[in-house]
């Protein structure tokens, strides 16, 4: 007696109902990943403008010890860093007068984010000036650490 043996059809490919749970897992993740990924870039674009303006205000204390002033013309300090990328430098002002001599210098961002506004970094003798950056408003990609104050009532 010859018995043919029937062997089952090999499945090949997956089925729509595999696909579709694989596009909503990749879409779930997307969801969290992206903002995430959004938010870690332009945290390093905002540190590049810390990193900038802290070479800023390395250059001014050299500068204030070997001319006893603060200068307000970015060609005379000897910074070895370029220009930041992402920001336009705004100009150094500097006071001289007095006792204690003080300098100031802003950045903005130069195009906005879709989901971030034009923010600023402001820095002094001092380092960081939080009263006049608006990066605090965005402390997800503020790279400082300093939080806004809370209001006082």
């Amino acid at each position: 007696m010859n018995v043919q043996q029937t062997s089952p059809k090999v499945r090949k490919g997956f089925t729509l109902v595999e696909l579709a749970v694989v596009i909503v897992i990749i879409g779930v993740l997307a969801a969290f990943g992206v903002p995430k990924f959004l938010n870690s870039v332009e945290r390093s674009k905002a540190a590049e403008a810390f990193a900038y303006l802290a070479a800023v205000r390395t250059a001014q204390e050299r500068y204030i010890a070997r001319q006893g002033v603060y200068t307000e013309d970015l060609t005379q300090l000897d910074i070895a860093i370029q220009a930041p990328k992402y920001f336009t430098p705004g100009t150094i002002t500097s006071t001289n007068t007095g006792t204690d001599p003080t300098w100031t210098m802003t950045l903005t961002r130069i195009a906005a984010t879709s989901s971030k506004g034009a923010y600023t970094v402001t820095f002094t003798q001092e380092g960081f000036d939080p009263d006049n950056s608006t990066i605090l408003a965005l402390p997800e990609i503020n790279p400082s650490g300093t939080t806004a104050a809370a209001p006082t009532t």
